[in-house]
């Protein structure tokens, strides 16, 4: 009996060593197998590195945004902007004992693994931070199988003893898609209410954490009366976990669904022009920065004054429409001789297209250069450079050529300051008299050229003040023939910034050259700076996603003009305003503040440009068509197509702004006043009727009039 017992108790010893080493090896098995699972697992190091894609934004001055773009629209918030009421919704909803556990819940994720190993498909993780840990592994490009479920289990853990709840949640709502390309609780919330994360509302915090169960399904923009009852369902939960009492879940229950009637274009209305500009000089940049402009979630930050913008779009906007209504109404005038040429070699009859035009059918695209009136307006700040508006076209979804930046247009009359500072600048005073008569510009060999004033007038000896004030053309023609080379004209507009080329020719005086008008506006810039020529600039620097400056934008500036050439030749200009071809500006739109402008028209009247600039703002304006044989009508110059969009820009940004006008700086030790004779120009006396001009030390005259005595009568006549 004893030797039984002895043996029964060596075969349980004997069984419960082999169990032992059994369960050991087994325990070994797993342990080898989680080693071998860990292997490759995502560091924590990783997950603060989480890189996901981020918007990128283009910033106006004043913190407006211009564009996002982007290929995934993801925002990223700090966990503090998020409120609070949005955390709960998604606790009450998605994991009820999230705040107790340790990052997974044992037995919903055992029965979740046998799931996905039975079935052979890969189920979603039972808690948030083994959803968190999903979205990693998906970002860093795991593929899906049953043993990655483990190794976002371990994850999972990681996580939750490296992270407090509220950061996790955080990481969370950044991370997870809401729909329609949608990342993220911050781009979700702009989208369909069109705010920040921070001022969402309970209802409307309950309808974002709704639809994740299945963005397409659930999409307030397309299936509203879904998405109200998810809404509800997420509100019913908050209740019943505590988050919210009875009056507020029925309050919140009975709200309509509201959303914001925007678009994720990433293109906005505030400056479309300007954004496309900014966006392709980054894109010039973004390899040598080492970034993704469209991925990295970047902050560029550009000059652009939103205030201004809005002004330019709306003036710009409001003339386009007289001018096409003009133009529309010539053809389809009873002579369709006009409308017949404009189709040649088009495909279009005279007949379908006045049908279009009388209908208002959408003109065919084919057709829109020709019949579409455009135009263009650039301001820039007078002190720094900076481009502060800018309108490129009537449309930028119809077109996307910028022709602020872009077009190469002949300037007319605005393009003569170049001729003017040329000879000012080489000692031809003001008071320099040419011929207003006929003149002949060889063009080649066998064509001559006889360019008439805009009036169709003549005279005879004329000051350069008076020339340029009243733009004849004959004088400027005669001072390229006779007082300073084509060639010296061509050099100071290229130091100005005029980078197209020009043909050193005498037609250059009257500026059948092309430019650019943006860089015409930098060169008018340079008068009141006093001969200081800046580099138009429209980005300021750029932040990374976590707010730290990775690039600044340099600005080229020189000095280009003597101070008094600047000068002499503001006060050219200004005349040009006060009682010249500009001087509309005054008498009809009520522009008070001290201004210098240049009106300029081209040949049959297919371009028509303002240029002007006081002590904030240098502005170039420029009207035509996209097709330079098409004119705007006849009689259609620089001061009634260009002139009236620059007025009015002019006045309600000082208006608006409360800007108080400032009178152009004199240089007195580079500039000499002298009261001289009207008629003779000379010293004048005290019979003399008297005019102040202004001279470069030098130039002014040295002897007095002798024409005008005491029975001569006296008057003093203003410049």
């Amino acid at each position: 009996m004893f030797k039984k017992e002895l043996t029964k108790e060596n075969l349980f010893a004997k069984r419960l060593k082999i169990g032992l080493y059994i369960s050991l090896g087994f325990a070994g098995l797993i342990l080898a197998f989680l080693f071998y699972l860990s292997r490759d697992l995502p560091s924590l190091e990783e997950l603060e590195r989480f890189d996901p894609d981020v918007v990128t934004r283009i910033m106006s001055k004043d913190g407006e945004v211009i564009q996002e773009l982007f290929t995934t629209k993801r925002v990223l918030v700090k966990f503090n902007d998020i409120p609070q009421h949005v955390k709960d919704a998604l606790v009450s909803t998605e994991d009820q004992r999230f705040y107790s556990h340790w990052g997974m819940n044992p037995f919903r994720t055992v029965l979740q693994l046998a799931n996905n190993i039975i079935t052979g498909r890969t189920y979603g993780a039972s808690t948030l931070t083994q959803q968190l840990a999903r979205n990693l592994y998906n970002q860093i490009g795991f593929r899906k199988t049953y043993t990655r479920k483990l190794r976002e289990l371990i994850t999972a853990i990681q996580i939750e003893r490296t992270y407090t709840k509220q950061e996790i949640l955080s990481m969370y709502l950044n991370t997870v898609y809401f729909g329609h390309g949608l990342y993220g609780i911050q781009s979700a919330a702009h989208r369909y209410f069109g705010k920040d994360a921070k001022d969402l509302t309970i209802d409307e915090g309950a309808l974002l954490v709704g639809i994740l169960r299945s963005p397409a399904v659930y999409s307030p923009l397309n299936y509203p009366d879904r998405a109200e009852r998810v809404r509800n369902v997420v509100i019913q939960n908050m209740y019943r976990e505590g988050f919210l009492g009875p009056v507020e879940r029925n309050y919140y229950r009975g709200k309509p669904i509201v959303t914001a009637e925007t678009e994720v274009t990433g293109q906005r209305d505030l400056a479309p022009y300007f954004g496309e500009y900014v966006r392709q000089i980054m894109e010039q940049w973004d390899d040598r920065l080492g970034v993704d402009l469209y991925r990295d979630g970047l902050t560029i930050k550009t000059s652009l004054d939103a205030r201004l913008q809005r002004i330019a779009t709306r003036v710009v906007r409001q003339q386009l429409e007289r001018l096409q209504s003009n133009v529309t109404q010539r053809l389809l005038s009873p002579d369709t001789t006009e409308l017949h040429n404009l189709l040649k070699g088009t495909g279009f009859s005279v007949d379908s297209v006045r049908l279009m035009l009388m209908d208002s059918i959408p003109v065919a695209p084919k057709l829109r250069n020709k019949l579409l009136v455009q135009a263009q307006l650039v301001a820039l700040d007078v002190e720094t450079g900076h481009i502060r508006a800018m309108v490129g076209g009537r449309n930028f979804k119809e077109s996307k050529w910028n022709r602020s930046t872009q077009a190469r247009r002949q300037p007319g009359s605005s393009f003569k300051i170049f001729l003017y500072t040329t000879a000012i600048d080489n000692g031809y005073p003001v008071t320099t008299e040419l011929l207003n008569q006929p003149v002949v510009i060889h063009m080649n060999d066998t064509l001559d050229w006889r360019p008439k004033n805009y009036d169709e007038s003549t005279g005879g000896l004329t000051t350069l003040r008076e020339a340029l004030r009243r733009s004849l053309n004959l004088v400027s023609v005669r001072l390229i023939q006779e007082l300073v080379k084509p060639s010296a004209v061509v050099e100071y507009a290229h130091r100005l910034g005029i980078s197209t080329p020009l043909r050193a020719f005498d037609a250059l005086a009257l500026g059948t050259e092309t430019v650019i008008p943006i860089e015409m506006a930098a060169a008018y810039a340079a008068y009141p700076r006093l001969g200081v020529w800046k580099e138009p600039v429209g980005l300021l620097n750029v932040l990374d996603r976590y707010g730290s400056v990775i690039k600044t934008f340099p600005q080229e500036q020189k000095e280009v003009l003597g101070r008094g050439t600047a000068y002499i030749m503001t006060s050219l200009l200004q005349t040009v305003g006060e009682r010249g071809t500009g001087q509309s500006a005054r008498t009809i739109y009520r522009f008070k503040v001290p201004y210098a402008g240049k009106t300029g028209t081209t040949q049959s009247f297919t371009d028509a440009w303002f240029v002007g600039f006081t002590t904030k703002l240098s502005v170039a304006v420029w009207v035509g068509m996209d097709d330079p044989q098409v004119s705007l009508g006849n009689r259609q110059s620089g001061a009634v197509a260009a002139l009236p969009i620059w007025a009015r820009f002019m006045k309600a940004a000082y208006d608006s702004l409360g800007w108080v006008g400032e009178e152009f700086t004199v240089p007195q030790d580079d500039v000499v006043f002298s009261n001289i004779c009207s008629e003779t120009h000379d010293l004048a006396t005290t019979y003399c009727p008297t005019v102040r001009e202004v001279f470069l030390p030098g130039t002014e005259p040295k002897k007095y009039c002798n024409r005008h005595n005491s029975t001569a009568p006296v008057r003093n006549v203003e410049f």
